[in-house]
């Protein structure tokens, strides 16, 4: 009679293993609902297919004062309610802690030099959604790097509602990408033509890769989880060929 460790992995109900994610970091300075709400409201409104299910962690090392479980119970519900999806908690106080768990939140630990999330920001009310804190694992950004193999071309016009992805490779779109549309790429997106929609590039991680486009006019960029919405970006690039690509943990938009 075979043992269960014998057993073949498809005779088992399930495996447990580790992995690396994209997380959105929500970073906390205080528990004001009402304000929160607001915040959200206006970068939903931007990207709304972007913030769509996202799954976020809440920081809570900016908070000051105490919070209880009924705090994060009722955040909970706002970020639901604005289609994000809360999954876990990090950093703060003991107490803190322990109020995101009794709401049903888990705690996230920080493994020595840095998280095993990839990590792009959230940060209502007040913080501006630069950088992410734990920049993407170096190897991971090389193995996706390494990974790219053929560069797709889009000759038409990207149309509001239209998602377009360059899975391993580059993506390089010859006329307008239009607001509502998305194009994602594992590594460098080129765009001929105005930029109206939303570009992400290095979409699994490659910290790496560029947007280089002809018109910024962009409701959304993003390198490896890096992003700016449209209200973020300096207005003397707007309308200008630029440049995009990290420094670092920051997202640097140039004009050519």
């Amino acid at each position: 009679m075979s043992s269960p460790a014998s057993q073949s992995s498809a005779a088992l109900p399930f495996d447990l293993k580790g992995s690396v994610f994209t997380l959105s970091v929500m970073h906390l300075h205080r528990l004001n609902l009402e304000d929160i709400g607001l915040r959200l409201d206006e970068k939903v409104s931007q990207a709304p297919q972007f913030f769509a299910n996202m799954p976020v962690v809440l920081d809570l090392g900016g908070l000051s004062g105490p919070a209880t479980s009924t705090d994060f119970a009722g955040l909970i519900a706002l970020l639901r309610e604005k289609g994000l999806v809360p999954v876990a908690a990090r950093r703060g106080t003991e107490s803190a802690q322990a109020a995101a768990i009794e709401a049903g939140l888990a705690i996230l630990s920080e493994a020595p030099g840095g998280s095993r999330a990839h990590q792009r920001e959230v940060s209502p009310p007040s913080e501006s959604p630069t950088k992410a804190p734990d920049p993407t694992p170096a190897r991971a950004a090389a193995d996706s790097a390494g990974a790219r193999h053929a560069t797709r071309v889009v000759a038409q016009p990207v149309r509001s509602g239209q998602q377009i992805y360059a899975a391993g490779g580059d993506l390089i779109a010859l006329r307008m990408v239009s607001a509502g549309a998305e194009i994602l790429a594992d590594g460098n997106i080129h765009i001929l033509g105005p930029l109206r929609g939303r570009a992400l590039a290095g979409a699994q991680g490659d910290e790496t890769a560029h947007i280089i486009c002809q018109s910024l006019e962009a409701e959304l960029v993003s390198i490896a989880g890096r992003y700016r919405l449209f209200d973020e970006i300096d207005k003397s690039v707007l309308g200008q060929a630029v440049h995009i690509y990290l420094d670092g943990d920051r997202l640097v938009i140039d004009r050519i």
